[in-house]
Order: C-alpha cells, then structure tokens, then sequence
C-alpha cells in the first residue's frame, strides 16, 4: 500500500489506498479517500474533501473548502477557487480536439471555476471555458462557453435557465431569494448582488 509522510502535509488524511506524488501542497484539514491520486506540482487548499477515485493532475491548483465528488478528474490546466462544489462523476477536459496519433500536451487549455461554483453530477466542463462565482450547473448539463456569475445552467448545450442564489436555490423573478433573504438585481445581462450574506463572520454587501 502507498506510504505518505505525515510529517510533509501535518493535519491532512490520507486513505491508504491513495498515491500523493511529490512535489505537491496540500493544506491541514483536507482529506482524500480510497484510491485517489495527487500528481506532482499540484496545489490543494485547506480542509478539501476528495472523495474516492479521484485524480489531480499535475500542476492543477485548488482553492479551500472544495468538495470533489467520487470519480472526478481534475485535468492539467483547471484550476478551482474556494468553495467550489465537483458533483459525481462530472467531467472536465483540457484538450478542444483530441487526437490519440497527435500529442496535443503542449495545447492544453485553461479552465476557471470561480469562487462557490456548483457542477452536478455527470456535467460537462469544456476546456476554456469560466463558470462564474456561485453559478450552478445542472446535472448532465454540457458547458461549452463562459457561465456567467450566479447562472443557473442546464441542457445540452447548457443554457442559462434561471438566476441562482448564493445559498444555491433557484432565484424567482423579483431576485429575491424566499429561502434565505438575499436580493439581487439583474444589470445587462448580469446579475449584481444588493444584499447577500452566508453567514455571521460575512459582511453584508452594499
């Protein structure tokens, strides 16, 4: 069974079954399960949960308190910022045409999920593209493009069907949340918070 240096990554559990490569960071509280694999340079932030089979390739930087979902790969060139929820068995890729004869390692592109994002389970992330702060993407759903802040997206391709509120249900159409009292407002196609708070050590924003 793989052996990890506990004193190399203090506070953070790792399942015997799992392979840490290194170099590699990963911050306290974290913890990756049953037959997962970090691959050397990557970045992973503090208290993460990376559930089982899951893969971080090399040079993937990871925020804090990201949940990774069993049977994720989380290919070169993405990088996820804090908060971000990986649903089961949701997809990302890094290369737009793959080709077996043809080594494209040199093409790879990058992926941002931004800060509080969701991806359901079975989604798709194309490579190159940016899911906005605390969009969420539907289960199944194909991302092909940009996903604005806030976008609640489904479909194949996805599309935005509605707004999201940061607490993660859907918003109604006075973007106002009934469920935990933030409020919003739609500009250009865009929706800009007017009062949003998650919890008591959160200011309140203007």
């Amino acid at each position: 069974m793989p052996q990890v240096d506990a004193t190399k990554f203090p506070n953070v559990k790792v399942h015997e079954s799992a392979y840490i490569d290194e170099p590699c960071e990963i911050g306290e509280g974290t913890s990756i399960w049953h037959f997962s694999h970090v691959m050397q340079n990557s970045k992973i932030g503090k208290g993460c949960n990376l559930g089982q089979n899951v893969v971080v390739s090399p040079d993937v930087t990871i925020g804090n308190n990201v949940k990774i979902q069993n049977n994720v790969s989380i290919y070169t060139g993405v990088v996820l910022e804090d908060d971000v929820f990986c649903g089961p068995s949701m997809v990302f890729t890094n290369v737009i045409n793959p080709r077996c004869e043809i080594n494209r390692r040199g093409e790879y592109q990058r992926t941002l999920i931004k800060k509080g994002a969701s991806m359901g389970a079975n989604c798709t992330i194309v490579c190159g593209s940016t899911v906005g702060r605390f969009a969420f993407i539907a289960a199944g759903a194909v991302v092909s493009k940009d996903v604005p802040d806030y976008a609640l997206m489904i479909g194949v391709p996805a599309h935005r069907h509605a707004w999201a509120c940061r607490c993660g249900y859907t918003l109604p159409e006075t973007n106002e949340c009934a469920e935990c009292g933030n409020s919003y407002k739609e500009v250009d196609g865009t929706l800009q918070p007017i009062h949003e708070i998650q919890n008591k050590t959160e200011e309140v924003c203007p």
